[in-house]
């Protein structure tokens, strides 16, 4: 099938409530705008520099969203327009967001990775140190920064059961969170699931889905 016909029985398939980011990471830009055409407004790239270079080239209703890791020294070049930065997972990273959206006096809607993996090589903070950030005197001062949901990744696995105890952990961790509203902190997103387990992320609670290579095809990473 082609990208607008993949979008289309996807978007079809999802609730009312779940958002899609399409994945857009690897691909070209006439690949993101036959995307566009058919009606996507939201796009998801996992490195800054070729995120940045897309926005320039493409319209600009697009909602971009900073999916990948994100180092403190790269923050000051998505600042102007990011939409939403999923992988937030330490207070140090925060603190650079705020401060490079100050300097375009807007504010930056965040989300915070949690740990809901088994495997080392996904980044995330546990419950507690998330619930410490957002309680803590420091996170109060950071008028420039949003935080708006959590995100987590499950686990690369065949198991099901697995996932979706991971999955439930991360609706749990918001759940707990939720409770937490500051001028700042107002919780209404959970992003979790991609092309292989969207579907029994949103039955466990997700609102926001990650898809990729069910509407671009497969990844080209030479």
């Amino acid at each position: 099938m082609s990208i607008p016909q993949n979008l289309n029985h996807i978007k079809s398939d999802l609730p009312a409530h779940v958002t899609l980011v399409a994945v857009s990471k690897t691909k070209p830009v006439p690949d993101l705008m036959e995307a566009y055409n058919a009606g996507q407004r939201i796009f998801g790239e996992n490195k800054i520099q070729e995120m940045v270079e897309k926005h320039e080239v493409m319209p600009k209703d697009i909602q971009w969203h900073m999916i990948g890791h994100v180092q403190r020294n790269k923050v000051k070049y998505m600042a102007s327009f990011v939409n939403l930065i999923h992988g937030v997972d330490n207070f140090k990273l925060l603190n650079e967001i705020n401060r490079q959206a100050a300097r375009y006096r807007r504010a930056i809607n965040c989300l915070l990775q949690i740990k809901i993996a088994e495997e080392d090589s996904k980044f995330g903070m546990t419950t507690a140190e998330a619930s410490e950030i957002l309680q803590s005197d420091d996170f109060s001062e950071l008028q420039n920064i949003k935080i708006v949901g959590v995100m987590g990744m499950a686990t690369f696995t065949d198991n099901e059961t697995q996932i979706k105890q991971e999955f439930t952990k991360l609706k749990e961790t918001f759940d707990e969170l939720k409770a937490i509203e500051t001028p700042n902190c107002k919780l209404e997103t959970i992003s979790m699931g991609m092309s292989g387990d969207y579907k029994l992320a949103i039955d466990c609670g997700s609102t926001m889905v990650r898809v990729g290579s069910s509407i671009f095809g497969e990844r080209n990473y030479n």
